[in-house]
């Protein structure tokens, strides 16, 4: 029996949670499926593919800003694609790849469709956009075949605007290898704050760097990332007189290493889904400040493991980490607990094991062949607990929420 084919689309092969995940998708599915991923650019996505031995086809014309003859093109491109490799199951991650990709599949007779939401579109945009991203993903629900939501939130986010439906959705966490982040005792004098991601809307960099102005007790900060809007936040610390304080690092590979060298990681966003570099610093034993967005609450649960914040609100963010510094206890506490949260609820091999477990499912639906992993009761045997796990993580953000 020949193993399905799995096509995985995602727009962008740079650094950033949505392809952390598929990264660590990527060994799992390679033993199961005959996999291929695409991808824009050649990023660490790349790099990736190329060590769990899978295929990477470099796109040309699916980048992330809006442009109606690229787009065509995009379309064009992946369309052939699917031609040519003939997927089983096409699934797409991310909103360009999500919208181009779902409808190039559909287009080429591809029987089963899954979409990543790692965050609506609609929900991080308002006005026309907005309307008009909640419009577009209405009528690709029809074409879909699975909605796999990264959080609780945003699948109650897309049930209320109509974006998917009970039946067609599913809450499958993002996860991180906690096992690679060594837990490591700080001493930091003065503490080390760390914030990790794209300088780009929705990620607000600069009412991190308005709280940081307002802290009192000494610190100091390492900005991570890269992205248009640095050179905005590298001007606003400089008018607050923040340079000597706060480093902006740029983009980094040696992520853990700099979480491991860090006393508090802060992430200050106007949306999110859920976020895989909070989940990478509770792993690494920090306490987490970050805003009350998509489903932040679902893995910060305030007051154990870490404060939560309202987004956009400067002042309660500086109050949060001022706590923080002033409580080398405090931190430690958080931190112990967050890492074992992370090890119960979001370690990589329940995650993986609830894609199999989609796969196989709708694979078995249209009596098309499943791998021989998924015949031999492996993945049913995970089935349990990932319902229970699942249902326990809604419960615990409607209790934190409240």
């Amino acid at each position: 029996m020949r193993k399905p084919r799995l096509l995985v689309l995602i727009t962008l092969a740079e650094p950033g949670g949505a392809q952390e995940s598929v990264s660590l998708l990527l060994p799992a599915l390679a033993e199961s499926f005959d996999i291929t991923l695409a991808a824009h650019g050649s990023g660490p996505l790349s790099e990736s593919a190329r060590q769990a031995g899978v295929p990477f086809v470099e796109l040309r014309h699916v980048q992330r800003p809006i442009d109606p003859w690229r787009d065509l093109l995009g379309l064009i491109e992946l369309f052939r694609l699917c031609r040519r490799l003939r997927p089983d199951i096409v699934h797409a991650h991310s909103s360009k790849a999500g919208a181009l990709g779902r409808l190039a599949a559909a287009l080429a007779g591809v029987p089963i469709l899954v979409f990543t939401v790692h965050g609506w579109a609609f929900g991080a945009y308002g006005g026309l956009q907005g309307r008009c991203y909640l419009w577009l993903e209405r009528w690709l629900s029809r074409l879909t075949t699975s909605v796999v939501c990264v959080a609780a939130a945003v699948r109650e986010l897309g049930l209320t605007a109509r974006a998917c439906d009970p039946g067609q959705s599913v809450v499958i966490h993002n996860a991180v290898d906690v096992t690679s982040f060594a837990p490591i005792r700080r001493r930091s004098d003065p503490p080390r704050i760390i914030s990790v991601g794209r300088f780009a809307f929705p990620k607000d960099f600069s009412t991190l760097a308005s709280a940081l102005a307002r802290i009192q007790p000494d610190y100091r900060a390492v900005l991570v990332g890269d992205g248009p809007d640095l050179p905005q936040v590298r001007a606003a610390l400089g008018r607050q007189g923040l340079a000597p304080r706060v480093e902006l690092l740029g983009a980094r590979r040696d992520v853990h290493d700099l979480l491991a060298a860090s006393d508090v990681f802060v992430l200050s966003s106007r949306s999110e889904g859920f976020p895989v570099s909070i989940l990478e610093a509770m792993a690494a034993g920090l306490p987490v400040v970050a805003s009350d967005v998509g489903g932040v609450a679902e893995a910060v649960v305030d007051g154990e493991t870490g404060l939560i914040v309202p987004a956009g609100d400067a002042a309660a963010l500086a109050g949060a980490l001022e706590r923080l510094l002033e409580d080398p206890g405090l931190r430690r506490r958080f931190g112990e607990r967050g890492r074992e949260r992370a090890r119960r609820l979001f370690d990589v091999e329940t995650f993986r094991v609830a894609h199999l477990e989609l796969y196989r499912r709708e694979l078995e639906r249209r009596g098309l062949p499943v791998s021989a992993a998924a015949e031999s009761g492996e993945w049913r045997s995970w089935a349990p607990e990932i319902s229970s796990l699942a249902t326990e993580r809604v419960q615990q953000a409607r209790t934190t929420r409240r």
